[in-house]
């Protein structure tokens, strides 16, 4: 068995589909399809449905995926650490991010890790689901590492860098009725309109698993896909928000309103997969990103000073 079956394998199953599958790979599709011939062949068995429109994982391919990614990975491990002994880290780190995000200096960053390691080719992998898409390219094994907010307890599986932690407060439209009071309840909030990221973002999990705790509802009218605008919308007056401390800017409309009772907390973490031993690449970032000052809109923030 070849590593290079198994790179074909891996690719059709994450493209379901052999031709672009041939296309991430820079390969032609009779290539891949031999090479999956021969790897059904030496394991006896069916990888994949196919028929004249799908190609579809059997059970024994949904088996096969997440062994044959550890066997890649371990290939991929054994080849960076041979050649950084011998020239300097090498290799490629695939770094996951939120669409839109402004909230790390993410060109700084990349920068520095470049200047740093120029033998390692760096890719930025954005993730229309948020945080929680994320979390499970990283588990899978699609990307290396991930800038999140998710909540620790959605985070199985993972190793967390921890960047910050904030609180929530409410922003509402300055001719809101609630502009006017010194703090809002989740329970008076719950029977207003709510702007919000999609689903899935780690500050929409946060705040949704907040309201479950409660045995509250609440309506999300208007989803935005960048966390940085949604106070925009709240001015227009599409309803309110509940937004991090310090990472969303307030705007020109809106009103901040303190949230009663415990602060709700939102962390800002980078993560990696804990199951595997991380590569050297992988390594070398984090440690870089531990050591580098934040670029945010706003300092960092102890969410216990209210």
């Amino acid at each position: 068995m070849e590593t290079r079956q198994l790179e074909y394998f891996l690719a059709v199953a994450d493209e379901l589909n052999f031709t672009r599958a041939a296309q991430s790979l820079f390969a032609v599709q009779s290539t891949v399809s031999a090479g999956i011939r021969a790897l059904e062949t030496e394991l006896g068995t069916t990888l994949f449905e196919r028929s004249t429109r799908t190609v579809a994982l059997t059970v024994a391919g949904e088996a096969l995926v997440p062994e044959a990614r550890s066997v890649i990975e371990a290939v991929d491990r054994v080849r960076s650490i041979a050649v950084a002994a011998r020239s300097g880290l090498r290799g490629r780190l695939r770094v996951g991010v939120f669409s839109n995000s402004d909230l790390i200096d993410f060109p700084g960053l990349m920068a520095a890790f470049s200047r740093d390691y120029p033998l390692v080719e760096l890719l930025l992998v954005a993730s229309p689901n948020g945080s929680t898409g994320l979390a499970d390219d990283v588990r899978s094994g699609r990307i290396d590492v991930a800038l999140m907010g998710l909540p620790d307890t959605e985070l199985r599986g993972l190793t967390k860098l921890e960047l910050l932690a904030t609180y929530f407060h409410a922003v509402v439209p300055d001719a809101h009725p609630l502009a006017r009071e010194r703090s809002v309840s989740l329970e008076r909030l719950s029977s207003e309109r709510f702007v919000d990221t999609p689903r899935g973002f780690g500050n929409r999990v946060v705040i949704d698993r907040e309201f479950e705790a409660r045995s509250l509802t609440r309506h999300v009218a208007t989803e935005v896909g960048d966390l940085s605008a949604v106070s925009s919308f709240v001015a227009a007056g599409l309803g309110v928000a509940l937004v991090p401390a310090k990472i969303v800017d307030s705007v020109v409309g809106t009103t901040i309103v303190p949230i009663d009772g415990d602060p709700i907390v939102w962390k800002l973490s980078f993560v990696r997969r804990s199951t595997t031993r991380p590569s050297p690449a992988v390594t070398a970032f984090l440690d870089l990103v531990g050591q580098r000052p934040l670029t945010l809109h706003g300092p960092i923030v102890n969410y216990n000073e209210r």
